[in-house]
């Protein structure tokens, strides 16, 4: 295993864009034209190297080569669901929803297209339209359960309203319904006056534990979830974070469940201290199959730590995502279901993003935007920019976030859901939720808010981070070799009172035989993966 660390360059590139082509416009084919038999061979011999690459993992390059393959051969239904299956492989659902569309045109009787579309309207939070789509599913195939299962979960998404579990879960202590069970032999959260509290010895005891792969007791880790609320409800939707002289601020990316991967990179940046803090960018959960290990440990060092430890939102601590990626499973099968829903309320608690600043001027001079004291400063959100201009850094803060799920539009589903794109202005996301945002729109962004950089996470990086748009844009993720089929490092940020930054690399760890997303409820386990 090899760990690296780079100096910052603004004009390094770390990794290309993970994006595939956009869609080709339907007008610029003409699916009613003959196609030559030699086209449609060629368009096959396309379909059958994309099929290679897509077995091979090698989505981006799969979806190259579907499209080559529809561009000789715009009416074969096949090749344009397979696309929409390697776009959804890329997280580009909104790209993938046009190609499962298309190819249900071309044959209405496409079941797998229908699924394909089913899973990306959940993605882009349409479940009624995921709904109609797997009631076609059934009218082509009656004995189809798996589908069933699925269309029953996803209706009880739509049905379900937001209610305050902490306060539920307090009663149920105070009844006497979530005693510890005398068997348990496991790490024991100290108390005093009949009132537990975090110590390190305990999150220590709590690693050892979870590394045997076993499970904390219900009511410690009801405990830990409340301790850590009780924290993020003291925060604002924009968290202030000063460095002061001698302490850094690590920012860390997406670890999605990799609990490993996780203790490994802890090896390197140290436990949260006075002395380095961290700040975790949202997608703890989710994906990795020991998304539970994951988010108590965090939430345990919030509870401990609430001033060294740090952890904004991302787009997957969120209920439709949970259901559909593994942690709603997860949560239930580990610790019930008023656990989940103590989790789920909790996520909605987390800051929206968090403004990283320096104390102390810049070592060397350079050509920095700064704060209007003359210090660098880094907002740091798990998705990035906005669809207007304008936007101030008071907007986010004043953001109402309790309660509330990102839903499709507005200022939380944009801090959320939008990513980075390398020509100027603003496009349509590829995701099928959010923006896409150019460089022009960060400078702005930027100058208008005295900001020296964005620093988000949302998209595997290769080289586990990019710096992109002149080096004021820069994406970190954090979960090496991502759903064990990636091959992509990991990386993380160190940020220092004058506001230099360093990046350190890191690979994948060793973990126990699980797959991800084995707690993955209805079905939808493997057409995910």
């Amino acid at each position: 295993m090899s760990d690296q660390s780079t100096e910052s360059s603004p004009s390094l590139s770390a990794s290309s864009s993970p994006s595939s082509a956009p869609s080709p416009e339907l007008s610029k084919l003409d699916l009613g034209a003959d196609i030559s038999e030699e086209d449609k061979q060629e368009a096959l011999r396309l379909k059958a190297e994309a099929n290679k690459a897509f077995t091979s993992q090698n989505f981006k390059e799969a979806a190259t080569l579907y499209t080559a393959s529809i561009e000789k051969n715009p009416n074969e239904p096949t090749v344009w669901c397979n696309r929409a299956y390697a776009r959804m492989k890329l997280e580009e659902y909104g790209y993938a929803l046009a190609d499962a569309t298309q190819a249900i045109k071309l044959d209405p009787k496409y079941a797998k297209a229908y699924y394909r579309r089913a899973t990306c309207y959940m993605q882009v939070m349409k479940p009624q339209s995921a709904v109609a789509d797997f009631k076609k599913i059934l009218a082509l195939e009656p004995q189809n359960d798996t589908v069933r299962m699925q269309m029953v979960s996803t209706q009880k998404l739509i049905l379900e309203g937001e209610k305050d579990p902490v306060v539920r879960c307090r009663e149920i202590i105070e009844e006497g319904g979530c005693d510890i069970d005398p068997s348990y032999n496991g790490p024991k959260l100290p108390s005093e006056n009949g009132k537990f509290h975090v110590s390190l010895e305990f999150i220590q005891d709590m690693i050892k534990w979870f590394k045997e792969g076993k499970t904390l007791a219900k009511r410690y880790a009801w405990e830990i979830v409340i301790g850590a609320y009780e924290q993020f409800i003291k925060e604002e939707s924009l968290v202030n974070v000063d460095i002061p002289e001698g302490v850094t601020c690590d920012v860390i990316g997406d670890v999605h469940g990799q609990f490993y991967d996780v203790l490994h990179l802890f090896s390197l940046t140290g436990p949260p201290s006075e002395k380095n803090y961290l700040l975790m960018n949202g997608d703890l959960v989710d994906r990795g199959s020991w998304s539970i290990e994951v988010i108590l440990l965090a939430f345990a060092y919030k509870w401990l730590y609430p001033k060294y430890m740090y952890i904004n939102r991302g787009n997957h601590e969120a209920k439709d995502m949970n259901r559909t990626y593994g942690f709603e499973g997860e949560a239930k099968h580990k610790h019930g279901e008023q656990a989940y829903k103590l989790f789920a309320h909790v996520f909605t608690c987390l800051p929206l993003a968090t403004l990283v600043s320096a104390t102390k001027p810049p070592a060397t001079k350079d050509n920095s935007i700064l704060s209007p004291e003359g210090r660098r400063r880094f907002f740091v959100v798990h998705g990035g920019l906005f669809s207007k201009d304008g936007v101030t850094l008071e907007d986010i803060r004043k953001i109402d976030r309790v309660g509330r799920q990102p839903g499709q539009e507005g200022l939380m589903c944009e801090l959320l859901w939008t990513d980075p794109q390398e020509f100027p202005g603003r496009g349509p996301s590829k995701r099928g939720v959010g923006i896409a945002f150019g460089p022009d729109v960060t400078k702005r962004w930027c100058d208008l808010n005295g900001v020296t950089g964005v620093i988000r996470s949302h998209e595997v990086r290769q080289n586990g981070y990019e710096i992109e748009h002149d080096g004021l844009c820069t994406t970190v993720f954090s979960a090496p070799n991502y759903v064990d089929q990636s091959g992509n490092k990991g990386a993380f940020i160190r940020i220092d009172s004058t506001g230099d930054r360093k990046y350190t690399q890191f690979e994948a760890s060793p973990h126990p035989p699980m797959k991800p997303m084995a707690y993955v409820q209805g079905g939808l386990g493997s057409l995910m993966m």
